[in-house]
């Protein structure tokens, strides 16, 4: 099955591209995803603790079953702002 992945900021760097299409055995889980993606991006391991993750725009753990089309969003920390 054909898993929709958008990739924001520090994800989107290591990545190199701001979606991609990850095809899974069907009934993977979204943690089965995040293993193949830090396989294909050894990198992505650092800074995965620290994500949160959506699907199809509602936030989600990662023993969260997928189904062909999903889209699966991996959203980093948002930093910055100014000190008041």
């Amino acid at each position: 099955m054909n898993i929709r992945v958008r990739c924001f900021a520090a994800v989107r760097e290591i990545v190199g591209v701001g979606e991609l299409v990850v095809d899974l055995p069907e009934g993977s889980t979204l943690i089965q995803l995040i293993s193949r993606l830090q396989c294909q991006f050894p990198r992505l391991q650092a800074l995965t603790g620290s994500l949160l993750f959506s699907v199809n725009r509602e936030y989600a753990s990662t023993d969260k079953k997928l189904a062909a089309g999903d889209e699966v969003a991996l959203i980093p920390p948002v930093s910055g702002g100014i000190d008041a």
